[in-house]
């Protein structure tokens, strides 16, 4: 089941396991925060766009009764969350495409879920920052799809009234509220993400837009990844264990 430098990590509070290897791709803490600040009702129909090894479809499966279907551009990645999908047992209710997000529209017919999640690359083509490794350049730098590529995907897909989620770095908080509105995904929640409360700079967000909602945005407390003692936060525990 598991290739070269692969390993299987423990999601604890879900009670299932995934398939990382640090060579190809390995999920962060935003993908936690991301499915965790993500409200569900258990008939909500979900996708998971730049879905990496499938980390947010696992984390998600058990707050609905619905399928979850994730979209994933490198096949590498893809393998991966099938098989973490194959060994939790859920493929019944996860499906994961291998599939450009540019092309949704010939592959999907339109407005037909009701919950948009989307980990992007979070770098832009021209920044100085780039990953050597192909894999982890794909993943975190804009050479294959942009935020906006994203949302687009997302306006196609989504329900009139459906939500987008994502996680981006907070230095594009006005990207992502800019493309998100003019792609008509209107921003409505803001949860700033801090590393403690000693630093001071918020590392990332976590946008809600609603597609076709109203002007009207609310920025949430805080969320502490640790705190002052540099132990996780409580609400980080509670990302882990429940």
């Amino acid at each position: 089941m598991l290739l070269e430098n692969e390993r299987l990590d423990q999601l604890i509070k879900e009670d299932l396991s995934i398939i990382q290897n640090d060579d190809v791709f390995s999920f962060s803490t935003d993908a936690l925060l991301l499915a965790h600040l993500t409200s569900l009702k258990k008939k909500d129909k979900v996708m998971d766009i730049c879905s990496g090894n499938g980390i947010v479809p696992l984390l998600l499966s058990n707050r609905t009764e619905m399928p979850i279907e994730a979209i994933e551009i490198q096949p590498k990645l893809v393998d991966m969350a099938r098989r973490s999908v194959k060994y939790n047992k859920l493929d019944s209710q996860i499906c994961v495409h291998e599939m450009d997000i540019k092309v949704v529209k010939q592959n999907f017919i339109p407005s037909q879920f009701d919950v948009i999640t989307c980990n992007p690359p979070y770098f832009r083509a021209n920044q100085e920052f780039q990953h050597l490794k192909e894999a982890h350049r794909i993943a975190r730098t804009e050479v294959l799809c942009t935020f906006q590529d994203c949302v687009r995907a997302a306006n196609h897909l989504l329900k009139q009234g459906g939500k987008m989620v994502v996680v981006q770095r907070a230095d594009r908080l006005i990207d992502v509220l800019t493309d998100m509105r003019l792609s008509g995904v209107e921003p409505k929640i803001i949860h700033p993400v801090y590393s403690s409360p000693k630093k001071p700079q918020a590392i990332t967000v976590i946008v809600e837009g609603i597609k076709g909602g109203k002007p009207d945005v609310k920025v949430m407390p805080p969320f502490y990844i640790y705190d002052n003692d540099n132990e996780y936060s409580m609400e980080m525990l509670e990302v882990y264990y429940g």
